[in-house]
């Protein structure tokens, strides 16, 4: 099976699921929604991930400039599941980009772009699709001190 190698980790879900502040007893065999986003732990390149020795543009300290490929702000977040996520198994993960368009706002254009991403299991089966889009204003920021 080819894309990121994603471990299902029994330890893992319960963390995941004490950070949404729900306890299910079914998350014991099961993941949680949205359970899937945790993959970027496991993905190297992940553009989010602080890089040692690299300046980080999420620190909070600033407006922050997102690094190519970041895709902006995030704008909305969509999950197909074809099965459950179970304890115990790999998935794997495999993005491609999706549609583009743009608008206009308030303040001007903003850029919309789609990055689909199918979580596999080894035997190549689908579990879940998840589609994520991101807004790009166009121009950069501005801060206002009060």
């Amino acid at each position: 099976m080819t894309g990121q190698p994603f471990p299902v980790e029994a330890g893992h879900i319960m963390v995941f699921a004490r950070a949404i502040g729900d306890e299910s007893p079914a998350y014991e065999d099961f993941a949680p929604p949205t359970f899937t986003m945790a993959s970027a732990h496991y993905d190297p390149e992940y553009h989010l991930r602080p890089k040692p020795g690299q300046e980080w543009f999420g620190s909070g300290a600033g407006p922050g400039t997102m690094p190519e490929g970041g895709g902006g702000l995030h704008a909305e977040q969509h999950f197909e599941y074809h099965r459950p996520v179970r304890a115990g198994e790999t998935l794997y993960a495999h993005t491609v980009p999706g549609r583009r368009w743009e608008k206009q706002g308030r303040t001007g254009r903003l850029l919309f772009s789609e990055r689909i991403t199918e979580y596999r299991d080894a035997g190549g089966e689908k579990v879940v699709t998840a589609l994520t889009v991101a807004v790009v204003p166009e121009g950069p920021a501005t801060r206002k001190d009060s």
